[in-house]
């Protein structure tokens, strides 16, 4: 096995020397030889094969097919002209869809170039500017705040790096990144050594070495998932199935009118040309034409709209669409965290605990993060006494932030001391499990023990009330300067609480009834606990929500969660890799279903759904993913394409029962009068002349 399969596991030297590199970078040239071995660290398909694989796919549909074998049959019989029409109704058709779905896909790309990424390389042991594009294995790369990871990286030094894989884990907080070899049976999210394609650096800086690019790496591998057959929609497997109901009728009808026509001692040779003019005559031929028209028109008027369809037969997808599942940040709710309020273990409002929140959030400088720019957003208490000597930042193992701050004596407190405290803010299960006691209501300290259940209460019942919930805590060192370790985050006096929530929008309530109105059931899919998912289902009007969490979802199968999936309203603390199971259980029960997504993990479920759905500000390949892209997020615009797909499913329709009516009706109408003139000569001379 090379050392570069295991690259998280392999020291550091032996890694660099593997990939013929040097800590001083790559040479311009070598650089440049790799480029064309490798090709560019790009996850695009090439260009000219999507498109031939785009036009050719416009011919698999049964009615297509059939239509071809209509106009084989009428250049056999001598119809040429009819030949050569039913052939350019069908051309004209595949490069209308061919036409649509192209420049849907063009359109996307340049959403996509609008902003080029490059990043920072040591190339000839000088520091450059490159395109991520143009990154190799091989590659020394120099990392710091803001930055994007160019491919998979093994970090060779660090200092205080924190990094955001929430596009490609799930995970909402940054994760701590260090040197270090790590077990070869590591899993992703245990890998704190390596950094990953399609994440970001939050803080901190870092040098490391690009090991994988492009399709090698976890990225590629979500994308390469991606490029299998894309499933068939519930739309085209109606027009498929019909498409075979046609085939399948026409082929008996030619049989039965052949057979009878061989019965009654016609010419074999007049028999067979009949029954084949007969089969030409049934097929529909304007229908492809008429539903590319359609759809074409659909997505015309849905692009005014500024929404992106990608594939056509989305739009009718809409239209029969009965379930949508969405997530809950950004599109049930506003996607902005506001400080509500902060109150005392008793459930009090208290203004010192906001105090103590506002100086964690002031003086920490791990990494930015919304939670602590909606606490310096809610007040601007005075921090002029307060000097930072250490910190502890965050991470996804302890999930606390600890700052410790000297408190200066005032000007006319000459001869005291400054004095030292810890405060400490983060998951509140995770800030009790520190704490020994809590602030009383005179401000004194008292055992935890007395007050436990108490305060578990006031938890339970304001995450019930939508809240999320941090707890903050404190502990004093006097005047004695502590070395600031982790195990100093130990026998704290909890502070409170701080009462966050994301606010659904405004008139969330309205759009999810007009939904409902239209036939369309909504689902949300969220990493929150059950408790305030609950609590925003019921503000944006799903009374009395059945839920199902993430733990009860693990170890069920698809069959059993087939059966509770459509009945339940909330999935809550789902784990990435469990949406796509449950958007199979959703179709498995026999449910269109459209599902909203915008990251990264988001990407196979877009990809399973029957209607995927992203938006611009979503990752990448989530947006390569979604069959349409909306310009704007927000689910009114859902129930615009609703009704524009119900209007084209229903002028779809309309069409085929005309065609085929008229169709059958000149079949049966040429079909009787040949038998009647087939039977005419067994008819008596009797009957005849009456």
């Amino acid at each position: 096995m090379a050392l570069t399969d295991s690259y998280w596991h392999t020291s550091a030297d032996e890694l660099v020397e593997s990939l013929s590199t040097t800590l001083s970078g790559l040479s311009s040239d070598e650089a440049a030889r790799r480029l064309s071995e490798t090709g560019p660290n790009s996850l695009t398909a090439k260009t000219r094969e999507r498109k031939t694989t785009l036009f050719f796919r416009q011919f698999k549909s049964p009615i297509t097919i059939l239509l071809i074998i209509s106009a084989i049959l009428s250049l056999f019989l001598g119809e040429r002209s009819d030949a050569l029409i039913i052939l350019v109704i069908i051309l004209v058709s595949a490069i209308l869809g061919f036409y649509q779905e192209n420049s849907a896909a063009g359109a996307l790309r340049k959403l996509l170039r609008l902003v080029q990424v490059n990043t920072i390389v040591l190339r000839d042991n000088t520091e450059c500017s490159l395109p991520l594009a143009s990154t190799v294995p091989g590659d020394i790369v120099l990392l710091s705040a803001g930055n994007a990871i160019p491919g998979d990286c093994r970090i060779l030094e660090s200092k205080d790096l924190y990094a955001n894989e929430a596009t490609l884990t799930g995970e909402t907080f940054p994760v701590e990144k260090t040197c270090g070899d790590i077990p070869i049976e590591a899993s992703l999210s245990e890998r704190t050594n390596t950094l990953f394609l399609g994440t970001h650096v939050i803080s901190g800086t870092a040098k490391a070495v690009i090991v994988r690019t492009g399709s090698n790496t976890e990225f590629g591998a979500i994308s390469g998932r991606l490029r299998r057959l894309q499933p068939e929609t519930e739309f085209e497997r109606g027009i498929r199935r019909f498409g075979y109901l046609l085939l399948e009728l026409t082929l008996l009808l030619v049989l039965i009118i052949f057979c009878i026509n061989v019965f009654l001692h016609k010419p074999v040779l007049d028999s067979f040309l009949f029954s084949l003019a007969i089969a030409v005559g049934l097929t529909p031929q304007l229908l492809p034409a008429i539903i590319s028209i359609n759809l074409a028109k659909g997505a015309f008027n849905m692009a005014s709209q500024s929404v992106i369809v990608k594939h056509l037969s989305a739009i009718e997808n809409f239209g029969s669409m009965d379930i949508l599942c969405s997530d809950k940040t950004g599109t049930i709710t506003e996607g902005k965290i506001i400080l509500s309020a902060t109150l005392d273990p008793a459930g009090q409002p208290q203004p010192g605990v906001f105090r103590l929140a506002y100086l964690n959030a002031f003086f920490q400088k791990g990494f930015t993060n919304p939670i602590d720019q909606a606490i310096r957003n809610y007040g601007q208490p005075d921090t002029s006494s307060f000097v930072k000597q250490d910190e502890l930042p965050y991470d996804f193992i302890r999930k606390r932030l600890s700052v410790l701050l000297e408190n200066l004596p005032s000007p006319t407190d000459s001869g005291a001391s400054p004095t030292y405290t810890l405060i400490t803010k983060g998951a509140f299960d995770n800030i009790l499990a520190v704490c020994t006691q809590v602030t009383g209501p005179d401000g004194q300290p008292q055992p935890l023990d007395n007050k436990h259940d108490e305060i578990l209460g006031h938890y339970t019942r304001l995450s019930g009330e939508g809240y999320r919930i941090l707890g903050v805590a404190f502990k004093s060192f006097g005047n004695i300067v502590p070395e600031l370790k982790r195990e100093d985050e130990s026998d704290m006096t909890l502070a409170g609480f701080l009462l966050l929530t994301d606010p659904p929008k405004e008139d969330i309530a309205t759009t999810v009834g007009q939904l409902k109105s239209l036939g369309i059931s909504l689902k949300i899919i969220t990493g929150d606990n059950a408790l305030v998912a609950r609590h925003v289902a019921r503000q944006v009007g799903l009374t009395d929500p059945e839920i199902l969490t993430g733990v009860q979802i693990r170890d069920m199968p698809l069959d059993a969660l087939s059966r509770l999936a459509p009945s339940t309203q909330i999935f809550a603390a789902i784990e990435p890799n469990q949406k796509e199971k449950i958007l199979l259980a959703l179709k498995k029960a026999g449910h269109v279903v459209g599902y909203m997504g915008d990251g990264i993990n988001d990407a196979p479920a877009l990809h399973a759904a029957d209607v995927g759905i992203s938006v611009n500000g979503a990752a990448d390949v989530a947006k390569e993913a979604a069959d349409i892209v909306l310009l704007g997020n927000d689910l009114k615009v859902l129930i615009n394409g609703v009704r524009e797909g119900r209007k084209t499913f229903a002028n779809t329709l309309k069409y085929i029962f005309m065609a085929t009516s008229a169709n059958f009706g000149n079949m049966f109408s040429m079909a009787g009068s040949s038998l009647f003139l087939s039977f005419l000569p067994l008819l008596p001379k009797q009957v005849l002349l009456t």
